[in-house]
């Protein structure tokens, strides 16, 4: 049994909470399978709005699946929230996945 099934059977016993949530997305990001990966990052962040990995690996997703202009409002989003909670280091990756995706949209400011 894989990871994703792993947690998927916890999910199914009703352990449902955003490090479930981000966990499994975190799984489906690395398998690639960006369907999944944002339905359960899109829940972790609904469950948690202060879990500032759960933005950063969001934003990182929606870029990664090609859509990097919905990328650019969760990662200002997730900024936001990493700056709030004083979690500096995740607040300056965003920062930089936020400029990739503004460039991959062609939105990239002056």
């Amino acid at each position: 049994m894989g990871m994703i099934d792993k947690l998927l059977v916890l999910l199914e016993r009703g352990q449902d909470s955003a490090l479930l949530r981000f966990s499994l997305g975190q799984e489906y990001s690395k398998a690639q399978q960006w369907d999944a990966a944002l339905r359960h990052l899109t829940r972790a962040v609904e469950l948690d709005p202060q879990y500032s990995a759960a933005w950063k690996l969001y934003g990182k997703a929606l870029a990664a699946s090609d859509r990097p202009a919905d990328a650019i409002g969760v990662l200002e989003q997730g900024i936001r929230v990493a700056e709030q909670r004083g979690d500096v280091q995740a607040a300056k990756e965003m920062q930089v996945f936020l400029k990739r995706a503004r460039k991959a949209a062609g939105s990239e400011p002056e």
